[in-house]
């Protein structure tokens, strides 16, 4: 695409239009792994997606996709008048600003559409901060993108840099110390969660935290046993931020349950250590309800993602109870299923209808029992009866 053309395509470009690129470098499961890159599309805003796929061995070293792909993309742009085109996968900074050059339109992959979805579903001031935290951590590894002033060298006092300093190192001063800024001011929301842990743990207070891959129904779930009106919609990363509410269940007494983000697959490294601190309320939790999507063709791989996430945050060794939703539209029935030693292990249930939630309460009181034994429920008047 020549300079002419790019700039014809960015003045006529549709935002709420993006081609879609997915590459099969042969994944058996492509074809979800394509169904899902449109839902997060999708979620991000975009409304008119135009699928652009191919089998490739391995990824081409310069621009991805190879030379003859990208301009296919380019002709399948122009076609939809779309301003962006998405990469399904990790773009390396050189071939992520190659592709912008060569197509005239921003590039985004895989780790920046769920960063940019993050960031829109974001609403606490913690969830800002490590939404913040993620992109200017993904931003530091490729600063010179689309930046042909970085190259510049600068001279100059105060601000602007000394002798022969380069613009680029500039930038990158200024992200690191911005970077430093925004992981102390999450340290000391770290600090006010280890206080109102220990007040929960002085309290005997049996916590439970919902994890899952995104859209299993967490958010839906939770409102079903909390009542807690909490934001809840059939989209990817409908929730971002940790939402903790305690209620009483008969038999196991007063609960602490939170919700936390869903997971998916590859989710990034970065979201994943910026999260980190909000993702502790999992790592903390006595008991953890591993919610799937009972409907989803895919939910042995789901299920095997969340664990993966789990065990690189430290909480692969908490209790699970795994909660199988949306039977209302699978083939499956509501109720409990036990272990060969009497003990319920899974529990089918429609947080939507609420079908199955009864067992699901008695599951947790039987797991709340097996850790407290001689724990009686508190005579006290319970703070929401179920």
């Amino acid at each position: 695409m020549s300079d002419t053309s790019a700039e014809t395509a960015r003045r006529a470009a549709d935002p709420a239009s993006a081609v879609l690129v997915c590459l099969d470098f042969g994944d058996p499961d492509y074809d979800e792994s394509a169904a899902e890159a449109a839902r997060l599309a999708a979620s991000a805003g975009v409304r008119r997606t135009k699928l652009v796929g191919g089998r490739r061995s391995r990824p081409d070293p310069r621009l991805f996709a190879g030379s003859g792909k990208v301009e296919q993309i380019g002709r399948e742009a122009d076609a939809i008048d779309a301003a962006t085109v998405i990469f399904n996968h990790s773009l390396a900074p050189g071939q992520q600003r190659n592709l912008e050059k060569a197509l005239g339109r921003t590039v985004l992959d895989r780790t920046e559409l769920i960063l940019h979805i993050f960031a829109q579903r974001a609403r606490t001031n913690e969830g800002k901060l490590q939404v913040e935290l993620a992109q200017l951590q993904h931003l530091a590894t490729r600063l010179v993108r689309g930046w042909t002033h970085l190259e510049r060298q600068r001279g100059g006092l105060g601000k602007t840099g000394g002798p022969g300093e380069k613009q680029i190192e500039l930038d990158r001063r200024m992200i690191a110390a911005r970077i430093g800024l925004l992981k102390k001011k999450l340290v000391e929301l770290k600090k006010q969660r280890i206080v109102q842990r220990r007040a929960r743990a002085r309290r005997d207070v049996f916590s439970i935290s919902l994890v899952g891959y995104t859209n299993a129904g967490k958010s839906t779930l939770f409102n079903a046993l909390a009542h807690a009106g909490a934001y809840e919609a059939d989209r990817l990363f409908a929730t971002l931020d940790t939402t903790t509410r305690r209620l009483w269940i008969d038999g196991a007494g007063r609960v602490a349950l939170s919700d936390t983000v869903g997971f998916i697959r590859d989710l990034p490294h970065g979201l994943v250590a910026a999260f980190r601190a909000t993702l502790e309320e999992t790592v903390r939790a006595d008991l953890l309800l591993h919610v799937v999507d009972s409907s989803s063709p895919g939910r042995a791989r789901e299920a095997g993602d969340v664990d993966k996430v789990l065990e690189e945050i430290g909480a692969g060794g908490i209790a699970q109870l795994a909660v199988w939703n949306k039977v209302d539209v699978s083939a499956l029935r509501p109720g409990a299923e036990r272990d060969e030693y009497g003990r319920i292990s899974r529990v089918f249930v429609s947080a939507r209808t609420g079908q199955g939630i009864a067992d699901l309460r008695a599951a947790i009181a039987e797991a709340a029992r097996a850790r407290r034994p001689a724990c009686q429920p508190e005579h006290t008047t319970p703070e929401l009866s179920l």
